[in-house]
């Protein structure tokens, strides 16, 4: 309890202002196939390579694509950097970059519409992930075959872009995931069935967003509720895109998601 209590502290702070050392992230490359994924991955303060973790993928928005392997952490990273709650949180953090002519999951418009608007009656699930969105999960599956990762306790989330590659990740891999958290996202509302007893899922997005329409979050929460999932959904009055700043203020998010384990979710 003194952990979380320290952990509610410092996720309620301001992180926009002074930079903390994301030089804590290791800068990796992982490669399947001829297809490689750069990627930041941080460890807990005393992390012991014997036993297993619960692990957090965070997948970034459009703006941060790239080949960097830095501007991946322009938003979220300096939450988990903090010294307090590394401290704290007993997880392996992982920020993935997308290259800039790729994106998490595929945005397609249904044959019954004109153009694809960004809201969710216009999403339609791909049969097959992206590369870098396959290549995510690949990665993820080392860390639990090499048993670096805790199986019950892994966790998606991403904002915007990675928002709608967070849906896109649990619709695909229902049985993998505890717990997601989609900020101003999206996906396809007829494909909630395959994870809403599976997985938990927080979404956030700001009212006044421009760039990817509220409904979006308010029609997949309504239709989660319906199948009895898991699930609540934070709406910030007044606020637009960049509703991610707002998220990562909420005092009960990481106690939340380190709460949520696949075997103490519904089957």
């Amino acid at each position: 309890m003194k952990n979380f209590l320290i952990i509610l502290f410092v996720a309620a702070l301001p992180l926009s202002g002074k930079c903390l050392d994301l030089e804590l992230y290791k800068k990796m490359t992982f490669t399947r196939s001829g297809n490689t994924l750069l990627y930041r991955i941080l460890y807990p303060k005393d992390y012991d390579n014997r036993k297993p973790y619960p692990v957090l993928a965070f997948l970034h928005g459009s703006g941060e694509r790239g080949n960097d392997n830095e501007a991946q952490l322009k938003h979220g990273g300096s939450l988990f950097a903090n010294d307090s709650v590394r401290n704290s949180l007993p997880a392996i953090v992982i920020f993935p970059q997308c290259p800039k002519d790729s994106t998490w999951s595929y945005f397609r418009p249904r044959r019954d519409t004109l153009s694809a608007t960004g809201n969710s009656r216009d999403l339609s699930f791909s049969p097959r992930p992206t590369v870098p969105a396959l290549l995510v999960k690949l990665l993820l599956d080392s860390l639990v075959a090499s048993k670096k990762a805790d199986p019950n306790r892994m966790y998606i989330g991403g904002l915007s872009l990675g928002g709608f590659g967070t849906f896109d990740m649990i619709q695909r891999y229902p049985s993998f995931f505890a717990a997601a958290i989609p900020i101003c996202g999206g996906g396809d509302v007829n494909v909630a069935d395959r994870f809403a007893d599976k997985v938990s899922v927080w979404l956030f997005h700001g009212d006044e967003d421009k760039s990817v329409d509220v409904s979006n979050s308010r029609n997949y929460f309504a239709v989660l509720k319906k199948l009895g999932a898991d699930t609540r959904y934070t709406e910030y009055p007044g606020v637009a895109h960049n509703s991610w700043d707002n998220a990562f203020k909420e005092r009960e998010l990481l106690k939340w998601m380190l709460s949520k384990s696949r075997k103490n979710n519904k089957k």
